[in-house]
């Protein structure tokens, strides 16, 4: 696909524009720094975009006071006391130095992270993070096989990885997903949601009405779980959907 970009100024606004062979613009204001970003047929003008944009500035600024206003976690050193987020649950953290294999469980609302003694900020999170990945794959599994049942496609493979910019991915040729480890910490409905998108785009590779109709037949409510995904607390990463 043919691509060309640029960047508009109107005011205090600044937009990436992405100029590409389609017929419609595409207004987006990203989570979680509220980045302006508009796909643009190929034909239309500066000028015209600047009259678009000018014509949208009160609900840009709506999206970007928004993405303001929410809650953000801080930077992480993995030590007690620290909230700790699993399954759209907040849990304090308590860190256990003991000479025996690194392990993680959960007692009430706390997650006990055992870890051997003198264990670096690296190593802490090694461990927390390889136990989100386990936890993950045995959930995503389950909801990868549900929908395959409901979609009647099902990719070639799936995995688990970090990325700043995804919830989730799918390659449609190659019928690959990856979804973002993130999601072990947000509700099971973000992930059942994430899921269902990405196996949608077997159907459908662009996210056109053909794709929309078919998410509102698989999972009517998914704009809700969008929404709920993009504001829900965010790392201080900038993970985004």
């Amino acid at each position: 696909m043919n691509t060309n970009s640029g960047l508009l100024q109107i005011g205090s606004i600044k937009a990436a524009v992405f100029r590409k062979p389609i017929k419609n613009l595409h207004l987006s204001v990203l989570p979680p720094d509220g980045k302006v970003r508009v796909s643009a047929p190929l034909h239309l003008t500066d000028d015209v975009l600047k009259m678009f944009l000018a014509s949208k500035i009160s609900w840009i600024n709506k999206q970007k006071n928004k993405f303001a206003l929410q809650e953000r976690q801080t930077n992480r050193e993995f030590v007690s006391g620290e909230d700790c987020y699993f399954l759209g649950k907040r849990y304090r953290l308590d860190v256990m130095y003991k000479d025996q294999m690194p392990k993680i469980s959960i007692r009430g609302r706390r997650i006990i992270l055992q870890v051997k003694p003198y264990s670096d900020i690296k190593k802490r999170e090694k461990v927390l993070l390889k136990w989100y990945r386990e936890q993950l794959k045995i959930i995503a599994e389950r909801l990868f096989k549900k929908w395959q049942k409901k979609i009647g496609v099902a990719p070639s493979s799936w995995h688990i990885r970090r990325m700043k910019t995804r919830w989730g991915t799918c390659n449609h040729r190659a019928k690959r997903i990856w979804i973002n480890l993130e999601l072990a910490k947000k509700p099971e409905h973000c992930l059942d949601f994430i899921i269902m998108h990405e196996t949608t785009h077997l159907l459908e590779r662009k996210h056109n009405d053909r794709f929309k109709a078919y998410m509102d037949r698989f999972l009517p409510r998914w704009r809700q779980y969008k929404e709920e995904l993009n504001r829900t607390i965010l790392s201080h990463e900038n993970w985004h959907y």
